[in-house]
Parts: structure tokens; sequence; C-alpha cells
């Protein structure tokens, strides 16, 4: 399996808008559905949103819902988060985390079976 992430747009400014991404390849099942999830220094790691594995439906964190966007296409195996008018207290590593199978909605407490490296946003104030 290659799991891999990536951020686009660089370092931003609270308002800004970042994009992240990841790719997946060689999965063992047709269907997955994935969670991002956070770790901020100092602090827990927590669920920011999860997709379908269809894409079909989504789901958001309470702290998120309204400025990030998740979705996917699954023709070229990639899922997105967008990022929107980003908060200081965004700052975080986000990582990409998928589960095999048919599932939807909050998947935050669901163990997941994969889980890429992570990757660093930060948002200054």
């Amino acid at each position: 399996l290659m799991f891999s992430c990536r951020r686009w747009g660089g370092l931003v400014q609270a308002g800004g808008s970042l994009r992240l991404s990841c790719v997946v390849s060689g999965f063992t099942s047709d269907y997955y559905a994935v969670t991002w999830f956070r770790h901020a220094p100092g602090t827990e790691r927590e669920g920011v949103s999860s997709i379908s594995s269809t894409g079909g439906s989504t789901f958001y964190a309470d702290s998120v819902k309204g400025r990030f966007t998740m979705s996917r296409d699954i023709a070229k195996n990639t899922v997105y988060l967008q990022m929107d008018n980003l908060k200081p207290e965004d700052t975080a590593v986000y990582y990409c985390a998928a589960k095999a199978g048919y599932y939807s909605g909050n998947l935050f407490d669901l163990r997941h079976d994969y889980w890429g490296k992570g990757t660093l946003v930060t948002v200054s104030s």
C-alpha cells in the first residue's frame, strides 16, 4: 500500500486557505472510508472530517464545520481536504487515515487500518 499526503499553498495567515491530499494505491479492498485527524503540540489528537467509502457523504467536527470541505476522486484514488478561513487554532500536524470496508458518518472513534505520516499546517495570526 502506498499512502501519502501532500500540502498545497504553503504556510498561511489567519483567514487563508490550504488544500491537503492523500493518494492511496495498492489497497486490499475496493472500498475504504477516509478520515482526517490532526494533532497539535501539547493537545490530544482529534478527528477533523470523514468521507464515506463511496464519497457520497461527509462528516465534520464542529470546530471546522462550514470552513473545511472533504472530497474524493475515486478514479484517482485521491482524497482532499480543502481548508478555508483558517484560524491559528487549526495549526497542527494533519494525518490522513483509511478504513477498509463500507463506512460513513462519524468515524473518529473507529480504528483505521492505514495512516499517513502527517503534514504540518501552520496558521499565523
